[in-house]
């Protein structure tokens, strides 16, 4: 799983990628051949099971079908968001805070599909960690994160919703969140409870969480797809057949996890060589995960992700295009949209 670092560190180097060029080629229309359209989207990491519906299309020839013709593209040291933002991927995994952050910067990227309904993320510490029973026992430890200037925002809010004064100590995380905690590096991280928090179990060190949304915390959408407007507006009946074919992998993946997974791991042998990992975490994914309360799929709404934005701007955490902190919240209603969705969302 990636970790999830602010979008800022992504944009630092956009003017370099569009002075420079990158190695996708510019994605201001799609190329037709074959009576194929050529569709690029970029990973946010090496496959994992956020992955799963677009490797279960993938797999099943659905992207054929549709008369696309898929390339991913591998997860590198220029981030999805970046890709995206300077048109040279279609379409990226993102997250939340990515699009958040790059498009209130004055990036051009848009949310198009929201894989994950439920935050998946947690406040977590060693399950044999008596001394810590809610948030507020944080004050005065040592939380591991990645670096990003919303993870202090994040905690502090809730340990403070908690009763607590979201005093603690800082360290990067250099190994994963169970093994930092488990050798006595830090007291808390914040894991994926669909990977690392089923990784630490299965390795004999499970975790304790505390849910974000129970300590008043808004919902995020943990992984999403993001493309670009010019995209969606130069090539919007590609874009509806893509995420068509996208929602239907994840449809299937949400009722057929088990047949998921073993699709997924077909595609990337080599990659995910924990099978068992795999299988528990596409069965989380869709028991939990990928269905909004409402029963739909990659739907988004605008009060989850203006909530969001209000918390980014009220921490200080948002800038324009200068890099100068805004001086209101955006408007986020416009930071997705779900017009490319099927006709039946």
């Amino acid at each position: 799983m990636r970790p999830r670092t602010t979008a800022l560190l992504a944009l630092a180097t956009a003017a370099a990628l569009t002075a420079t060029g990158c190695a996708a080629q510019d994605s201001t229309s799609a190329a037709t051949k074959n009576g194929t359209t050529q569709v690029t989207l970029a990973l946010d990491w090496t496959p994992n099971t956020n992955h799963t519906g677009i490797y279960v299309a993938q797999q099943k020839g659905w992207f054929k079908d549709a008369g696309i013709d898929l390339r991913i593209v591998p997860y590198g040291s220029t981030a999805p968001e970046t890709l995206v933002a300077n048109h040279k991927a279609d379409f990226g995994i993102s997250y939340q805070e990515g699009v958040t952050t790059a498009r209130s910067a004055g990036q051009d990227i848009t949310s198009v599909y929201a894989v994950t309904q439920k935050t998946n993320v947690t406040v977590s510490v060693r399950a044999d960690r008596d001394d810590i029973k809610s948030p507020k026992d944080l004050d005065g430890k040592t939380y591991a994160g990645f670096g990003a200037p919303y993870e202090k925002a994040l905690l502090q809010k809730v340990i403070q919703e908690d009763g607590g004064k979201g005093d603690f100590k800082q360290v990067t995380l250099n190994t994963s969140a169970y093994a930092a905690l488990y050798a006595g590096k830090a007291d808390f991280a914040m894991p994926m409870p669909t990977w690392e928090g089923l990784e630490a179990k299965l390795t004999g060190k499970p975790l304790k969480d505390f849910q974000l949304a129970d300590h008043g915390f808004p919902a995020i959408y943990s992984t999403l797809v993001a493309s670009s407007g010019q995209y969606l507006k130069q090539n919007p009946e590609v874009a509806k057949k893509f995420l068509a074919v996208v929602d239907k992998g994840y449809e299937y993946a949400a009722g057929h996890p088990g047949r998921a997974a073993d699709l997924l791991i077909a595609a990337n042998k080599s990659t995910l060589t924990n099978t068992e990992l795999v299988k528990k975490s596409e069965t989380l994914l869709a028991k939990e995960y990928y269905r909004a309360a409402d029963g739909t799929i990659g739907t988004q709404t605008a009060e989850r992700w203006q909530d969001f934005a209000d918390f980014e701007f009220r921490a200080g955490l948002l800038t324009d295009k200068n890099g100068k902190k805004l001086t209101k919240a955006p408007d986020a209603s416009t930071y997705f949209t779900d017009a490319y969705l099927p006709d039946t969302k």
